[in-house]
C-alpha cells in the first residue's frame, strides 16, 4: 500500500511507528502507586469517555453522567494493535487539551479497589501513550469529584493528533486489529453515547465529513 499523505499537515500514513517497549509490570505498578500518591483521598472515581464507557474494565459502586473541563474527546492516539496493526495504524480515543467532554463517571469499589486499578493500568497503559491524571469532574446533580482520567502525551510518536479528513477517512476505512476496526470502535462510542443523551455533535459531524456510517 502506497503512503497517503498532504503537505499541508506533514503528515503520512502508514506513520513508521516506534512505540518502544511495553510497560513491564513492575512499571505499571509504579505508575499506578505514583498516580494514587496523587490522589487527595475519599473514593476513587474513573472518568470514562470512550470504550469504558461500553466496554468497562470492572465494577462500579456507582455510575454516574459527568463532564471535564479543560480537555476534549480526539481519535487522536495511534493504534497497532487493539484497533490497527504496525502496518496500519488505527486510532483510538484520548483527552487532548481544550474543551470539555462529557461521559460517565465510576465510583470504584474500596473492597476491590487495587485489583480493579491493575486491570485498567494493564488495559490503558501497556505503552506510555496517556498520562494517568486526576480531573476535576463534574457529576450531573452538580457534584465535584477528583477523577482519574488518560490523558495524551502530545511529545511522544503515538500522538496522532487531529489528522486531515482525507486521512482520517482512510484509517477508518482500512484500520483493524485485535479488538476490531477503528470505524467500529467510533461506531460502538457514538452509539453508546447517544443512547445515554449525551450525543457528541463534533465527532458526529466529523465521521459524517469523512464519509462513512456513524451508526
Amino acid at each position: 500500500m502506497s503512503a497517503i499523505e498532504t503537505a499541508h499537515f506533514n503528515v503520512v500514513y502508514p506513520p513508521s511507528l516506534d512505540l518502544g517497549p511495553q510497560l513491564t509490570h513492575e512499571q505499571l505498578v509504579h505508575s499506578l502507586q505514583t498516580t494514587m500518591g496523587r490522589h487527595k483521598g475519599g473514593p476513587v472515581w474513573l472518568f470514562a469517555y470512550g470504550s469504558l464507557i461500553w466496554r468497562p474494565e470492572c465494577s462500579a459502586a456507582e455510575r454516574r453522567r459527568a463532564r471535564v473541563h479543560g480537555y476534549h474527546r480526539g481519535l487522536y492516539l495511534w493504534s497497532h494493535e487493539h484497533r490497527g496493526t504496525p502496518e496500519r495504524p488505527g486510532l483510538v480515543f484520548g483527552l487532548d487539551r481544550g474543551g470539555s467532554c462529557s461521559g460517565f463517571a465510576y465510583r470504584l469499589p474500596q473492597e476491590r479497589l487495587e485489583e480493579s486499578l491493575l486491570a485498567l493500568w494493564q488495559r490503558e497503559m501497556p505503552y506510555p501513550s496517556y498520562r494517568p491524571h486526576w480531573l476535576n469532574c463534574r457529576l450531573d446533580d452538580g457534584t465535584k469529584v477528583q477523577a482519574l482520567g488518560f490523558v495524551l502525551e502530545r511529545h511522544l510518536p503515538s500522538y496522532a493528533g487531529n489528522l486531515p479528513d482525507n486521512l482520517l477517512s482512510h484509517v477508518l476505512e482500512s484500520a483493524s486489529g485485535r479488538f476490531g476496526s477503528t470505524l467500529e470502535y467510533v461506531q460502538q462510542t457514538i452509539s453508546a453515547l447517544r443512547s445515554h443523551e449525551m450525543p457528541d455533535r463534533n465527532l458526529e459531524a466529523r465521521i459524517k465529513r469523512c464519509h462513512c456510517r456513524d451508526n
